[in-house]
């Protein structure tokens, strides 16, 4: 089973802490570990995210209080593991990168490094607008105005074929939020772009395991024509320490298999 998607970011960057989530994936039969980093926690990418920043006093502190860090850490961490690596359990490192206008070009120069094994793109921001932090953030906005926004944000993040991985492909839908429209058109779009690229969509438990969401992963209707189009899906948690590894992988598997 894979976990495409687990952070590490709430403890050093030491092979102890790493080794506290391969331990979590042995116990959850995890046979192949993606572990990431959010680009917002990286200086480098600081002027990326000046629109989310002054977007709001509450998102200025957000953001102040989770960056700072140089990716230059991260990098070593990569490297110092890939020395050190065991074959317990298969392990790839990358980024996960908030989709933000230009970003792209950063994540091209650090493809040719070849030190990190994926990228992750994820739509989290709508015209610096984050719109998965708190349920009464969504109060007065306008819920067909933002699903279009959001989807319009994630084509583009394809169409750049930057990207290995696509995040939580709905998490517009973290609050339950839903458009009063058909939203198969719109998925129909999304993979005509995607079948021109080779990214793989996440069957994500997030929104299931950290936001209390009544659907595990995917809409059904997304997820259907993912597989009718025969476009690769990947189980992913979303976890954000050791104990979330794994959390419920097979629920999503699950859920792929009857789709």
């Amino acid at each position: 089973m894979i976990d495409a998607h687990v952070h590490i970011e709430r403890g050093p960057y030491t092979l102890e802490w790493v080794n506290e989530f391969i331990n979590q994936a042995l116990k959850m039969g995890i046979t192949e570990l993606y572990l990431l980093e959010h680009t917002h926690r990286f200086k480098e990418f600081e002027k990326y995210y000046e629109e989310i920043s002054s977007y709001s006093n509450y998102q200025n502190d957000w953001y102040k209080n989770r960056t700072g860090l140089s990716l230059e850490s991260y990098l070593e961490l990569i490297k110092s593991y890939k020395n050190n690596e065991n074959n317990i359990v298969k392990i790839k490192w990358g980024l996960e990168v908030c989709y933000l206008s230009g970003i792209e070009n950063e994540i091209e120069k650090l493809k040719k490094e070849n030190i990190m094994d994926f990228y992750t793109g994820s739509v989290l921001w709508i015209n610096g607008w984050g719109f998965d932090h708190k349920k009464e953030f969504w109060v007065d906005k306008e819920i067909d105005t933002e699903y279009k926004k959001y989807f319009e944000k994630e084509k583009r993040l394809i169409k750049s074929g930057v990207f290995d991985n696509l995040a939580h492909p709905d998490s517009i839908k973290c609050f339950n939020h839903y458009p009063s429209y058909d939203l198969n058109e719109t998925y129909e779009e999304v993979i005509d772009i995607a079948k021109k690229t080779n990214i793989k969509f996440e069957q994500s438990c997030g929104l299931y395991n950290n936001y209390g969401h009544q659907k595990i992963g995917l809409e059904i209707n997304y997820l259907k024509k993912l597989k009718a189009n025969n476009i690769e899906i990947i189980t992913a948690t979303d976890a954000h320490c050791p104990e979330d590894v794994g959390k419920n992988i097979k629920k999503a598997l699950l859920a792929i298999q009857d789709a």
